[in-house]
């Protein structure tokens, strides 16, 4: 299977509507395929039904039919903030068992502006179980235990932390669709930033957005290949597992990608991560297998994940930076890995690219899918 076409619309505060932003992610993947809406025979979707996007609309499928006035099998993938990256895991498998060539699938939210404390609330409670919520556990004070747990564990410090936004935000200060695009954040800016939950600050969190992005799965020939899809479930609080500061559904998600691919963690160019928390960031480093379990802190320290590191990590800026508007964010992920593989990515450009993997997590570790994507020479 090959990715045909990528589109985003800028991750931000605009006011447009979803219906605005599909369009807008859509019609670039399109146009950067060289198709239209009559070569598409299936569309896959996700974005967070609770949230309702603030318009009062929650049946997507029927609302993009309208969008585009066409009729054909669409089925919508909320996963929290995996959706994105499962809806093409889901696509991916549909393709396979089906009678589809071309699939359009498309990850969107609108979460800023509009949407009430109530509803934020929901949001920000929706990773946790009841028994957890009604202690006031809502998700950075989640992320804030395990990234606690993993400093105890193996010795990482909140200057790590720091160094992880840093990486990020001096990436999306290179990317014209970033959230924090030609903003300039300073290191000392984010290590005196408030503490949201100890031991994460402002700057260790990443940002809400709106935003639309867009892919074109396809079994026709193209530059890039989809080497490797994945995704696992594990239970839904950390402490439930037998270890909080590694997560088993990463481990399982990026080994099945691996071996469908046929490679190993070392043969990997360049990753986007999701960096919901830079704890997080930290935690997939040794989850994916880029090095051994407590050595994700000398990575960053040594900058082997910086844009001209041996493995450049988030180069689109990542959530902390390029933002994160929830279903989207899966998607954008791809989108980025496939620039780079084009040599189209700009100011932010490395070097040659082979093989890309992107990560999208939904929860603390609680939904994982991974994707390897491989450039065809």
């Amino acid at each position: 299977m090959f990715i045909k076409g990528v589109g985003m619309t800028k991750f931000g505060i605009q006011e447009d509507t979803t219906s605005h932003m599909v369009y807008e992610a859509a019609l670039e993947s399109l146009n950067d395929a060289d198709m239209s809406m009559n070569d598409i025979d299936a569309i896959v979707l996700s974005n967070m039904d609770i949230l309702s996007n603030g318009e009062r609309q929650r049946h997507s499928a029927s609302q993009i039919s309208s969008l585009f006035q066409k009729s054909l099998p669409i089925i919508t993938v909320p996963a929290g903030c995996a959706g994105g990256g499962t809806a093409l895991w889901t696509a991916v498998k549909f393709q396979k068992s089906g009678n589809f060539n071309n699939i359009l699938v498309v990850g969107f939210d609108k979460i800023v502006s509009n949407i009430s404390k109530r509803v934020t609330d929901e949001m920000l409670m929706g990773t946790e179980r009841i028994y957890e919520q009604t202690e006031g556990m809502n998700f950075p004070a989640e992320n804030a235990l395990v990234a606690q747990q993993y400093m105890l564990k193996h010795g990482a410090t909140p200057d790590d932390l720091a160094l992880v936004a840093y990486k990020n935000h001096k990436n999306a200060f290179l990317n014209p669709k970033a959230r924090f695009y030609r903003k300039k954040v300073s290191l000392e800016e984010i290590k005196n930033s408030p503490v949201v939950a100890s031991p994460l600050r402002l700057f260790d969190c990443s940002i809400p957005v709106n935003g639309a992005s867009s892919l074109i799965l396809s079994k026709d020939n193209s530059d890039v290949e989809i080497a490797g899809s994945a995704e696992e479930t594990d239970c839904l609080a950390p402490f439930e597992r037998e270890d909080m500061t590694s997560w088993e559904a990463t481990r399982l998600a990026a080994g099945e990608a691996y071996r469908q691919a046929g490679i190993a963690p070392n043969d990997i160019d360049i990753a986007e991560i999701h960096d919901a928390f830079t704890s997080v960031e930290l935690i997939s480093y040794e989850d994916l297998g880029f090095c051994k379990n407590g050595e994700g802190k000398e990575m960053i320290r040594k900058g082997v994940t910086n844009i001209d590191g041996k493995l450049p990590v988030n180069t689109s800026g990542g959530l902390k930076a390029k933002g994160h508007p929830i279903s989207a964010t899966g998607v954008s992920q791809v989108y980025e890995i496939v620039k780079q593989m084009r040599n189209e990515a700009g100011e932010r450009q490395i070097g040659n690219v082979k093989y890309g993997l992107a990560q999208n997590i939904g929860g603390a570790g609680s939904t994982v899918s991974v994707h390897v994507l491989r450039k065809v020479s």
